[in-house]
């Protein structure tokens, strides 16, 4: 026994070492600031850092996120995925442990002596044991194993808050779509109110022989025109609040209502902060870096599997024909054993799992650099269009407010006698598309702040695991 407790102290203190590579992150190449945005260099500070329920500043769009975080599908999801990783993280932990059970066994047979005098006997035979294995980490597999559990539990709690900023992304903007096809349909209402008024005013003066019948033609077509846009407005909405209770995780309902496009909040300047912190801001890069640990740590696995593997297996028990021979010490029973099994031959089958390994790595590691230029080409896009929106959205602003002008000049003139009413109505079709061009650029601009809060990573650091406003309501116990 006390060679034996050697050899085993002996062989616990070489289980130090794990064969295979340590990871290491693949070098990075981050630009200095993202092309094409303007301004001094990108101070630390970012957009990113702020929750989100200081990005939006419309309460009933909080109201919606929050629901949508707390009651919402995907959210949920992606909390068991989490769950799941983390059981199997602790089934790889458990290799590190002896693996202890326990054995019982009654018999009862009869055995036949042919020795004379011939003779037979029935015998009870019972058994109880408590038996252990227990394989040394001689190279490190395990180890490895539970390097790469661990990573892939850290990956699905990165792709979660990845799915959580998305779900608030997508969110806002479908809220802001509905807002923007609100506006498309007062825009359209009132556009055909007015083409109404014009129609019956013509109707009434062909009656009376004061009008031609191509006014009147004219008239009437400018009207069907827009009432035809009314229902398909209509149609889009209906279909966009669907949406945006399947995001809610409710059945179809009507959606409440906040500010209008217009009066939505925009902070005048947007900081992006330095482009390599996105290396730690955004979720989906993380979530590569860990399946890249993962992938790392599988090499190392393979690595382990050619070389032989060193168990301990051992019994405690008694047997007899009672049971009051358990207590007694004729009726003990023990074994210790330390064994040795590797590969001698196998195939190739050994090599072929290292290069399964190895290409996985590979895979992970170009996903990994691919994910990243992917996160700087995606924010500088974000980034740059946020300055041309802006600047669509004023030279719309500004052309529905010359249009506007028109429409009441034309009208002075025609009420004037100074002109007839194809200038109205010329300029009242003018009018009626700018103001549906500014709408669209509005939403174009509110989306893509959106756009810039998840690119940059936006909520990295908020701690609540729901990621639910301080104003929520708290979620309901589980029973």
């Amino acid at each position: 026994m006390k060679k034996f407790s050697a050899a085993l102290a002996g062989l616990v203190l070489l289980t130090g070492c794990a064969v295979g590579p340590n990871y290491q992150q693949p070098p990075v190449n981050p630009p200095p600031q993202y092309r094409e945005v303007q301004g001094p260099p990108a101070p630390a500070a970012t957009l990113a850092d702020q929750p989100w329920w200081d990005v939006f500043g419309d309460e009933t769009l909080r109201q919606l996120i929050d629901e949508a975080l707390a009651e919402g599908y995907d959210p949920q999801i992606a909390a068991w995925r989490v769950e799941e990783a983390r059981a199997r993280a602790g089934i790889a932990r458990s290799q590190f442990f002896p693996q202890i059970g326990y054995g019982a066994e009654f018999s009862r047979g009869r055995n036949s002596v042919y020795v004379p005098p011939f003779s037979t006997a029935t015998n009870n035979l019972h058994s109880i044991n408590v038996n252990f294995g227990w394989e040394l980490d001689l190279w490190g597999r395990i180890r490895r194993l539970n390097e790469a559990a661990r990573a892939q539990y850290l990956a699905t709690e990165d792709a979660r808050r990845g799915v959580l900023l998305s779900l608030v992304s997508d969110v806002a903007r479908t809220y802001f779509l509905l807002r923007e096809l609100d506006e498309e349909l007062a825009i359209a209402k009132k556009t055909v109110e007015a083409f109404q008024e014009t129609s019956d005013l013509f109707q009434r003066k062909l009656a009376e022989g004061a009008a031609s019948a191509l006014e009147t033609s004219y008239a009437s077509a400018a009207l069907g025109q827009v009432s035809a846009q009314v229902p398909d407005i209509e149609r889009q909405i209906e279909a966009t609040e669907n949406q945006l209770n399947l995001l809610l995780g409710r059945n179809p309902a009507p959606i409440a209502r906040g500010k209008d496009l217009e009066s939505q909040p925009l902070p005048p300047e947007i900081p992006a902060g330095l482009p390599s912190d996105l290396l730690e801001r955004r979720p989906d890069i993380r979530q590569a870096e860990q399946e890249l640990i993962a992938a790392n740590a599988g090499v190392g696995v393979a690595t382990a599997n050619f070389f032989p593997t060193i168990s301990l297996t051992g019994l405690f028990g008694a047997v007899g024909p009672e049971l009051d021979n358990f207590f007694y010490p004729a009726g003990k029973a023990w074994s210790l054993a330390a064994g040795l099994a590797g590969p001698l031959f196998q195939g190739g089958r050994l090599r072929s799992e290292y290069d399964v390994a190895y290409s996985q790595w590979q895979q992970s590691r170009l996903f990994y650099e691919q994910t990243i230029t992917s996160a700087f080409a995606e924010t500088t896009t974000v980034l740059y269009a946020r300055e041309k929106f802006a600047a669509t959205v004023s030279e719309l602003s500004r052309t529905v407010h010359d249009y506007t002008e028109m429409v009441r000049l034309t009208n002075l003139r025609y009420d004037s006698g100074l002109a007839n009413y194809f200038e109205v109505l010329y300029a009242m079709q003018q009018l009626y598309p700018a103001e549906i061009f500014l709408a669209r650029a509005r939403l174009s601009l509110l989306t893509d702040y959106v756009d810039i809060y998840k690119a940059l990573g936006g909520g990295w650091n908020i701690e609540s695991p729901g990621w639910l406003s301080p104003a929520a309501a708290p979620p309901p116990e589980k029973k």
